[in-house]
C-alpha cells in the first residue's frame, strides 16, 4: 500500500534524482514543502518557471545565463585580453564565485574521453580557437579538472593553442589530484588561480 498519493511519489522520485539528494531527503524535502505549501512551494515552482523560461546559452562562452550573451560575456569591466576555459558551467561558477579572475571563460562542454567516446569535435574547442584568432587574446588560462581526462584536455588545447601568440597558463596543483573544481573550498581555488603558471 502507498503512504503517499501518486503525485506526492512522484515529486519525491524526481528530487531524490538531484545530485546530493537520496530517497530519503527528497522525501523529507517534500514533506517540508508540503508543510509550507502557501510560501515555500510556491516561491519553488515560481522561481522554477521562471529559470524555464527565461535560461539560455551564451553563445559567445557556453554560459547559462538569462541573456546573450551571458552577463560575464557583456560586462565591459571584465578583461577579454584573457579567457579562462573550463569544462563545465559549474567550473566556471565555483571560479567566479572566488572572484579573482577578472578576465573571460569558455565552457567547453566536458572533457576528452576516450573511454566515453568523447572527441575534441564533440567539445567547443573550435570555438575557443575562433576566439583567439580574433587577436585580442594575450592569455589563456587551462583550467581543467585535475583529473586524467581533464590534464589530457588540457595538454591537447595547449597543442592546439601553438599556432597563436597567446601566453598559456595552467591553474597551479594545489589543488587535489582527482579534485574537481565544483567541489573545491574558495580558498584552495584562490590560491589556485593566484599560482597559475605557463604550460610546457
Amino acid at each position: 500500500m502507498a503512504m503517499a498519493s501518486q503525485e506526492i511519489e512522484t515529486l519525491t522520485a524526481a528530487l531524490s534524482r538531484l545530485p546530493g539528494l537520496g530517497p530519503r531527503s527528497a522525501r523529507r524535502a517534500v514533506l517540508w514543502l508540503i508543510k509550507r505549501r502557501e510560501t515555500s512551494l510556491v516561491q519553488l515552482l515560481e522561481a522554477l518557471s521562471a529559470v524555464r523560461d527565461t535560461l539560455v546559452e551564451c553563445d559567445t562562452c557556453g554560459n547559462i545565463d538569462t541573456a546573450n550573451p551571458c552577463g560575464i560575456c557583456a560586462d565591459p569591466r571584465r578583461d577579454a585580453r584573457s579567457i579562462c576555459v573550463v569544462e563545465e558551467v559549474a567550473d566556471l561558477w565555483a571560479l567566479d564565485r572566488a572572484r579573482l579572475f577578472t578576465g573571460k571563460y569558455h565552457v567547453l562542454g566536458g572533457r576528452l574521453s576516450a573511454l566515453d567516446g568523447v572527441r575534441p569535435e564533440d567539445l567547443t574547442i573550435d570555438r575557443l580557437l575562433a576566439r583567439v584568432a580574433q587577436g585580442q587574446v594575450d592569455e589563456v588560462v587551462l583550467a581543467m579538472n585535475a583529473t586524467l581526462e581533464g590534464q589530457t584536455t588540457a595538454h591537447y588545447i595547449a597543442e592546439r593553442l601553438e599556432a597563436y601568440p597567446v601566453r598559456i597558463t595552467q591553474l597551479a596543483h594545489g589543488l587535489p589530484v582527482g579534485g574537481e573544481l565544483d567541489y573545491l573550498d574558495e580558498g584552495t581555488l584562490a590560491q589556485a588561480i593566484r599560482a597559475r603558471r605557463p604550460v610546457g
